[in-house]
């Protein structure tokens, strides 16, 4: 399975259980970091997920995911590479809302007023 949680990790394992909230237990779970065409794989053994945090659950084909031209490179490599990449998207989400806060009147995450 495949696993996309609110914090944008990609998790790939084997589901062994989940319930009415969508928690999950993933056995033999790797974390994925993408960066161009590479790829690199973290792994983490057993993994527990508490539904809140998950955005996409999916089987993953095999024989096609073979398919897919990305080449797989060490984590070491990769990571500040991906480090980077997550840093320059947290800027443009504060420029982002920032915008949106001084031209259009909407809050921040978490500002007040969005809690219901």
């Amino acid at each position: 399975m495949l696993v996309v949680l609110r914090d944008g990790r990609k998790l790939h394992g084997v589901l062994r259980s989940y319930d009415q909230f969508a928690n999950l237990v993933l056995e033999d779970t790797t974390e994925r970091i993408y960066h161009g065409t590479a790829f690199a794989e973290h792994w983490h053994g057993l993994f527990l997920i508490r539904g809140e945090n998950v955005v996409l659950l999916g089987e993953i084909d095999l024989d096609r995911e073979d398919d897919v031209p990305l080449r797989q490179v060490d984590y070491h490599v990769l990571d500040p590479y991906h480090k980077a990449d997550i840093a320059a998207k947290k800027e443009r989400e504060e420029l982002k809302a920032q915008v949106l806060y001084e031209q259009k009147g909407f809050c921040k995450e978490g500002g007040e007023g969005d809690g219901y």
